[in-house]
């Protein structure tokens, strides 16, 4: 293991982080509010960062190190991400601040807060900031940033970068996080002044893209986007999140004039298909309780699209759905968004390749000296991907079944229980009962807040970066 390498870029990214902290300085000073807790924060992240980057040497990175550095630095991320939280004191304790960190961070959403709306604005502006940093990822932002790390920076991106299949999308590891960063720009800036054109203040704008944008749905609302009222914030909010949850490559593809390849995306038809259904069968169910069909709709699409994106955005208590709806939405919290999106949880092209794979056995049964093969987009898919897919889904279900285990001492309910860890490890924001959208997780113990912490960062970096860390192999030299 490289370790020198591995602090050296873990230092440039603490830097960055730090310098991204000069923005909601700024907003503290613009409303006259406390500059300290951010004065402080950038203090120690931006003295630890680059006294790390001082440290010589090689550029011998390969896969271990990437995995290693993207684990060890989303893990310090969390804690400096922490700092303004901890100096602010709005904060019971640092466990809080870290939970709401990494919770920021890796666009979950969950919070620890009974009330957001007394909180300065600079501290809601990092809250939101947050999740725009981590929704493309600050690793990707750092080697767009730093083009100079001396190192194999595609592994990085690999470790990082959400989806079963990762690729670039231009040869240079550099330009390729620079476009994503560009259409993740574009698409912010967009949302930003169509909420503002709608009637939504420049504050409120600026932070609920930032939000949508990460995929993350912190608010500055108690009651999220329902404090509004108002039925073209949803609507443009529900449109935005669903462009998010779309691979970023699509739009690249777009741009390049390849439309018609963009469209016929496997991945995007199944994650359009299951959306729509959603809509329509949730709409169908709560019917009653809205009395239109405009209502229904509207707020059925509201929570689909939050769900499915992992944003975590509610126009309404869906705690008080019915089960029908309730346990629908439970089930789009482990399908997620498509790869390569700032979506989180399971990703649609997982779900499609493990249907395709079921399929396949099927036909194997009844035609054992028939070849099948798996496609996506009309490629075979080869085997080590198939493999890599069902390894995946079974760590991801029995990491899921082991941390509710853990949580579960806190002695809440299953409901709760186990959908605080769906949501967490699905990176989604709220859950049902009292983790529900109108609730928080405030109850929960200080060991289960880091149970819960540490399903945000694997659900975020999809496991095995996190596992690399618990690997004895992965800490030997040669």
């Amino acid at each position: 293991m490289n370790f020198r390498l591995v602090f050296r870029v873990t230092g440039k990214t603490l830097m960055v982080l730090a310098v991204s902290m000069l923005l909601p300085l700024l907003v503290c000073l613009l409303y006259q509010e406390d500059p300290l807790p951010f004065l402080l924060a950038i203090a120690i992240t931006g003295g630890v960062g680059f006294l790390l980057s001082l440290i010589r040497s090689n550029d011998h990175f390969f896969p271990r190190e990437g995995f290693f550095a993207v684990a060890l630095i989303w893990l310090l991320v969390g804690v400096c991400g922490a700092l303004p939280f901890y100096f602010c004191g709005f904060f019971e304790s640092y466990i809080d601040c870290f939970f709401e960190s990494v919770s920021g961070f890796t666009t979950t959403g969950s919070s620890i807060l009974t009330a957001v709306e007394p909180l300065p604005r600079g501290i809601l502006f990092w809250r939101s900031f947050m999740h725009w940093l981590g929704g493309m990822g600050v690793l990707v932002l750092t080697i767009a940033l730093m083009p100079g790390l001396g190192a194999r920076t595609v592994h990085l991106m690999k470790a990082e970068s959400p989806g079963p299949v990762v690729s670039k999308l231009v040869p240079k590891s550099s330009q390729s996080s620079k476009i994503l960063y560009g259409i993740y720009c574009v698409m912010t800036l967009a949302q930003i002044l169509i909420l503002r054109i709608a009637g939504m203040p420049w504050y409120d704008s600026i932070v609920n893209s930032f939000a949508t944008a990460g995929t993350g749905g912190f608010s500055i609302m108690n009651t999220s986007i329902a404090a509004y009222n108002n039925p073209a914030f949803e609507i443009i909010i529900t449109v935005f999140m669903l462009f998010f949850s779309v691979n970023f490559s699509v739009y690249f593809l777009i741009l390049c004039g390849k439309v018609r390849q963009a469209l016929s995306s496997d991945e995007l038809r199944f994650f359009l298909i299951v959306v729509a259904a959603s809509s329509v069968l949730i709409a169908v169910n709560i019917y009653s309780m809205f009395g239109t069909v405009g209502d229904s709709l509207r707020h059925a699409a509201f929570q689909v699209a939050s769900v499915i994106s992992t944003t975590g955005f509610a126009s309404t208590d869906f705690n008080l759905w019915p089960e029908f709806s309730r346990t629908l939405l439970v089930l789009l919290m482990f399908i997620g968004a498509c790869a390569g999106s700032t979506g989180g949880a399971i990703k649609c092209s997982r779900v499609l390749l493990l249907i395709r794979a079921i399929r396949r056995e099927i036909r194997q049964v009844i035609h054992p000296r028939v070849v099948n093969v798996v496609k996506l987009d009309g490629h075979v898919v080869d085997e080590k991907a198939l493999r890599s897919t069902m390894i995946f889904f079974a760590a991801y279900m029995f990491i899921t079944l082991g941390a509710t285990l853990l949580v579960s001492v806190d002695n809440f309910s299953f409901g709760t229980t186990f959908t605080a860890v769906v949501t967490c490890i699905g990176n989604v924001g709220p859950g049902l009962e009292l983790v529900g959208p109108m609730g928080n997780f405030s109850a929960f113990s200080g060991f289960s807040k880091l149970v819960l912490s540490l399903c945000m960062i694997l659900g975020r970096l999809e496991i095995v970066p996190i596992l690399v860390l618990f690997s004895g192999t992965a800490w030997k030299r040669s």
